[in-house]
């Protein structure tokens, strides 16, 4: 008889396997494109087999986003032992080499939010999140509002920024990295909620 940890490492892997090829297509195809059959085809599996593990074209979304998402998650957690400005820098790098590393799935992922509310959601959570973080790590005791809003906007700029150098390449990772910093910062010191992050001189 087959080992039963062996039979769960094949399970756990044949997901994930069709977790990364259903990125792939949910990314490079508009949803309503693509249905049951033609996923089983692109992935080489049976259609019952699909069914056995995603119930619904839709479950089978949203677990690709939710794998997505976790990994943003894992890339741009930030060291608590570092400084905020430190912290933001790292997370920041930690994004762009996600961007770098599937720049067409990032953009037909952005592009597709519109018109598809999963994405939408998604993309809302990540933001709330994302400016949830960076708002407790620049202040620890609690964030005027005009700062949550201009955390707010600057993730949107964000996204545009990103959506443009993922389509150029014409600017080094760390120059965005750099610009983005200082969009954030700027934007914060107009809403008159300068951060004390001992900024270099």
């Amino acid at each position: 008889m087959p080992d039963p940890s062996y039979r769960r490492l094949d399970v756990d892997e044949r997901r994930r396997q069709l977790l990364e090829r259903g990125a792939e297509l949910f990314t490079s195809n508009h949803y309503d494109e693509l249905s049951m059959s033609r996923i089983a085809t692109e992935v080489g599996v049976s259609k019952s087999l699909l069914y056995h593990y995603f119930p619904s074209k839709q479950a089978f979304f949203e677990a690709t986003l939710g794998a997505w998402a976790e990994e943003l998650r894992v890339r741009t957690e930030p060291d608590p032992n570092l400084p905020p400005l430190e912290q933001l820098e790292s997370s920041l790098d930690g994004f762009l080499s996600l961007v770098d590393e599937n720049a067409v799935a990032y953009r037909n992922l952005m592009g597709s939010a519109t018109g598809t509310p999963a994405i939408r959601d998604l993309i809302d959570e990540v933001r709330r999140q994302t400016a949830a973080r960076i708002l407790d790590g620049i202040y620890p005791d609690g964030a005027p509002a005009k700062a949550r809003t201009a955390v707010s906007g600057w993730l949107w700029f964000m996204d545009g920024a990103c959506l443009d150098w993922s389509a150029h390449r014409d600017i080094e990772r760390e120059e965005l990295r750099e610009m983005l910093v200082g969009v954030l910062m700027g934007a914060l010191i107009a809403a008159g909620s300068p951060p004390e992050l001992n900024l270099p001189t």
